[in-house]
C-alpha cells in the first residue's frame, strides 16, 4: 500500500508538468500601414461622440430604419442560427474539460444460476444467487497536457464561433441598411418619374392643343404620348425593384414578406461623415479578424496535443464495492472488496503515425496564421475602396447637380422656344429625356453613397471591439 501511495503522488505531481504545445504569441500581420491612403485628405469626425457605437445605424437619424434594425437581434433566423453555433463550441468546452476530472461508474447486478444435477451432488446446494454493488473509478493523469491543450483548443474554438456570430449579426445590420437605403433611393425616383409623368401630361395636352389649333403637327402629339408612356413604364418598372427589396428586408428581419411592407418614404438622407481611424486599430475592432486570431490559438493548441502522443498515457483505475450471496449480509464488512492500480499506455511502433498527426497539426496552423493575415489584408482593402467611393461619390454627386441644374434650364428654354414656334418638339423630348435623366442619376449616386457609407461601416467593425468577446471559463480569455 505504501508503494501505491507513492505511485500516486508520483502521478499527481508529474500531472503539473507543462502542456507539449509551443508558446502561443499572435501573429504579426503581413501589412500594417500608418494610416489609411484614401484617409489622407479625408475630413476627420468631429466630435469625438460621433466614433462608432454598438448601434451604428442610428448615426443616419432616420427613426423606420432604427426600428427595423432592432428587429433583427430578436427575429433573425439567421442571427438564432448563428448563436445556437455559438452555444454547441462553448458546449465543447464542457465536454474535453470533463475529462480533467475522475470518471465514476456504478454497475450493480443481481444474478442467480442452478446447476446441472451432477455439479449440485458434488456440492451442498446447485442453486447460486450473487447480489454485487461496484464502484468503478478511472482517471488519467495529465502529465504531458494532452486534456489541458483539449480544453485550451476546445475554449479558443468557441472564442471564434462567438466572433462569428459578431460577424454575421454585423452583416446582416449592414445587409438591411444597404437594402433600405436602396430602397428609398428607388422612392425618390418614383417621385420624380411621377413628377415627369405629371409634367409631361401638361406637355401632351398643350401639344394637342396647338395641333388642333394647326400650329403644332401630329408627329408631335405622337412624340409627346411616347415620351409619357414610356416615363409611365419605367415608375411601374420601379415598383419591381422595390418589391423584392422589400421583401429581402422582411426576410432578414424575420418576418413573412406576405405581411410586411414599407411605407413609400422619397430618399432624403445624406451620407454621415464615418471615423475611419488607423489601420491598426482593425485588429481590435473587425469580428472576422478576431475570428481568424482565435482559430490560431485553436490550431497552436491541437500541435500541443498532437505532440502529447508521444509519450504514454498514464491511468489509475480503482474498484471497490460489495458482493454477497445474500441481500441481507450485503453490507457486511466480509463482503467488501476493492482494487487500486495505476497503468501505463506506450504506444511502441505505430508506424509513423504520430509523426504524421503532429505533421498535419503543425501544417494546419500555418494555414490558420496565413489565413489571419490574408483577413487583414482584406479588411484594409474594403477599408480604402470604400473610403476611395466615398470621396469620389461625393465628388461625382457636385459634378451631377451642376448637371441637373443645367439640364432644368435647357428644358426651360426649350419649352419656351417651342411654345414661340422656334424649334420642333423634337428638341422639347430631348432635354425632356436629358433632365429627367439626370435627376435619377442624382438619386442613385446619393444611394450609392450611403450604401458606401454603410459598407464602410461594417469594413471597420461597426463599433466592435475584441474586448466583447465572452470569456468562456473563469480566468481564461
Amino acid at each position: 500500500m505504501r508503494r501505491l501511495l507513492c505511485s500516486l503522488v508520483v502521478l499527481c505531481v508529474a500531472s503539473a508538468c507543462g502542456s507539449r504545445r509551443p508558446p502561443y504569441v499572435v501573429p504579426a500581420p503581413a501589412e500594417a500601414p500608418a494610416a489609411f491612403k484614401e484617409n489622407a485628405d479625408w475630413k476627420t469626425a468631429q466630435p469625438a461622440d460621433r466614433q462608432l457605437r454598438g448601434k451604428w445605424w442610428e448615426i443616419y437619424g432616420d427613426s423606420q430604419l432604427n426600428a427595423l434594425e432592432e428587429r433583427i437581434e430578436v427575429s433573425s433566423e439567421t442571427l438564432k442560427q448563428a448563436q445556437a453555433q455559438f452555444l454547441q463550441a462553448r458546449a465543447a468546452i464542457g465536454i474535453n474539460r470533463a475529462d480533467l476530472y475522475p470518471q465514476v461508474g456504478v454497475n450493480p447486478s443481481i444474478s442467480a444460476s442452478n446447476a446441472s444435477n451432477t455439479r449440485a451432488q458434488a456440492s451442498r446446494s446447485g442453486h447460486v444467487e450473487d447480489f454485487l454493488l461496484p464502484v468503478d473509478v478511472s482517471y488519467e493523469a495529465d502529465v504531458w497536457g494532452r486534456v489541458r491543450d483539449s480544453v485550451a483548443a476546445s475554449r479558443a474554438a468557441a472564442q471564434a464561433s462567438a466572433a462569428d456570430l459578431e460577424s454575421v449579426r454585423l452583416s446582416l445590420h449592414a445587409e438591411l441598411a444597404t437594402n433600405y437605403f436602396a430602397l428609398r433611393g428607388l422612392d425618390a425616383e418614383k417621385r420624380i418619374l411621377d413628377a415627369a409623368v405629371a409634367a409631361f401630361e401638361r406637355a401632351l395636352e398643350l401639344t394637342r392643343n396647338r395641333f388642333q389649333g394647326g400650329v403644332a403637327s401630329q408627329a408631335d402629339v405622337a412624340q409627346a404620348e411616347t415620351i409619357l408612356e414610356s416615363t409611365r413604364a419605367q415608375g411601374i418598372d420601379i415598383l419591381i425593384d422595390r418589391a423584392r427589396l422589400e421583401h429581402a428586408i422582411a426576410a432578414l428581419v424575420g418576418t413573412s414578406a406576405s405581411t410586411f411592407a414599407i411605407p413609400v418614404s422619397p430618399l432624403e438622407t445624406t451620407p454621415p461623415v464615418v471615423p475611419a481611424g488607423l489601420p491598426s486599430e482593425l485588429l481590435e475592432r473587425r469580428p472576422d479578424i478576431a475570428a481568424a486570431e482565435r482559430r490560431v490559438a485553436t490550431a497552436n493548441a491541437d500541435i500541443g496535443v498532437a505532440n502529447a502522443a508521444y509519450f504514454p498515457r498514464l491511468l489509475i483505475n480503482a474498484s471497490a464495492g460489495v458482493e454477497s450471496g445474500s441481500l441481507t449480509n450485503l453490507i457486511k464488512g466480509a463482503s467488501g472488496f476493492w482494487s487500486l492500480g495505476p497503468t501505463a499506455l506506450i504506444t511502441a511502433f505505430d508506424g509513423g503515425r504520430r509523426r504524421a498527426v503532429s505533421a498535419q497539426a503543425q501544417a494546419a496552423y500555418e494555414s490558420q496564421v496565413a489565413g489571419y493575415r490574408d483577413t487583414v489584408l482584406r479588411a484594409v482593402q474594403e477599408v480604402e475602396d470604400n473610403l476611395a467611393a466615398l470621396r469620389l461619390l461625393e465628388q461625382e454627386a457636385e459634378t451631377q447637380q451642376r448637371a441637373v441644374d443645367a439640364a432644368e434650364r435647357s428644358l426651360t428654354l426649350a419649352n419656351n422656344r417651342y411654345r414661340g414656334g422656334v424649334v420642333t418638339y423634337l428638341e422639347v423630348i430631348a432635354a425632356q429625356n436629358a433632365a429627367l435623366n439626370n435627376q435619377r442619376t442624382s438619386v442613385t449616386l446619393l444611394a450609392r453613397r450611403l450604401s458606401s457609407s454603410v459598407l464602410l461601416i461594417k469594413a471597420l467593425g461597426g463599433g466592435w471591439n475584441a474586448s466583447a468577446l465572452p470569456v468562456v471559463e473563469a480566468g481564461e480569455r
